[in-house]
């Protein structure tokens, strides 16, 4: 009698674990090449930059100009490795949590050599802060944000605006809302976010490592370059996880049901 309800449970966590899987890879191939010009934005310091970008379109020119169309695409493969499985477990994670606290509200090229990479890192850096995890604070605070207020937001006022039978109508209410908590979530979090791609990138002087922890560099950057300088890449990003955080989310809850339905 026991063994009907376990399985159940397991089938459940698989169909959240496939639509979470499914709605974070769609979102990457979708939304990737704003996340290359945004990284572009954030770790250059100052216009005089010999590789600075005057708008998001020069961004988009130059980069085709020099790189093709493939250069949007670099580094595409490490977050669709790591990014996929994640958005699995943090679509399972957030659906045990809902049932946990009873719904209380909460507050350059296309393949690049990922493996060959990271070994050349952890060779010559460690697997440690200043190696492997390097930015592994300021990930954790770009990401911690981001999730409290995407996740609260969405799932809040998506409860209080309320169903429409229209199905057109039902998924442009759960698309506008979807836009809006990936928009008011990267406001939030791209402080984190320029902080991280400070000390993952390229360091200002070669041999001299200027970036160090998530806060410090926070503050060195606003110093000396001014509060809109932890706003840089901010365009590309709400670009990016605006209708890409409201993308993911459909497809999640469309996948969802139709596996409910189908599996």
């Amino acid at each position: 009698m026991s063994a009907k309800p376990e399985v159940g449970l397991v089938r459940e966590a698989s169909r959240q674990i496939v639509a979470g899987g499914s709605a974070g890879l769609v979102e990457i191939c979708l939304m990737h090449p704003l996340d290359v010009v945004k990284t572009r934005f954030q770790i250059q310091r100052y216009a005089t930059d010999p590789n600075s970008y005057k708008s998001l379109g020069d961004s988009f020119r130059m980069i085709f100009r020099t790189e093709g169309l493939f250069g949007f695409y670099k580094g595409i493969l490490p977050p669709i490795l790591a990014e996929t499985p994640k958005r699995a477990v943090k679509f399972f994670t957030f659906e045990q949590y809902k049932k946990l606290l009873g719904y209380v509200s909460l507050s350059p090229a296309l393949q690049p050599s990922t493996l060959s990479y990271a070994r050349q890192i952890i060779k010559k850096e460690g697997l440690g802060l200043q190696g492997l995890n390097k930015g592994f604070t300021a990930t954790l605070g770009r990401h911690g944000v981001f999730n409290m207020v995407y996740f609260g937001f969405y799932y809040n006022v998506k409860n209080i605006i309320p169903v429409n039978k229209d199905p057109t109508l039902e998924f442009l209410r759960k698309f506008g809302i979807g836009l809006l908590s990936g928009t008011i979530a990267s406001v939030i979090n791209i402080p984190f976010d320029v902080a991280k791609s400070r000390i993952q990138g390229p360091q200002p002087v070669p041999g001299e490592i200027k970036y160090r922890t998530c806060f410090k560099t926070m503050a060195t950057v606003y110093q000396e370059e001014g509060i809109l300088a932890l706003y840089k890449g901010l365009l590309p990003k709400i670009m990016r996880l605006g209708p890409g955080g409201a993308v993911m989310l459909l497809v999640y809850e469309y996948t969802y049901s139709w596996l409910q339905e189908n599996w």
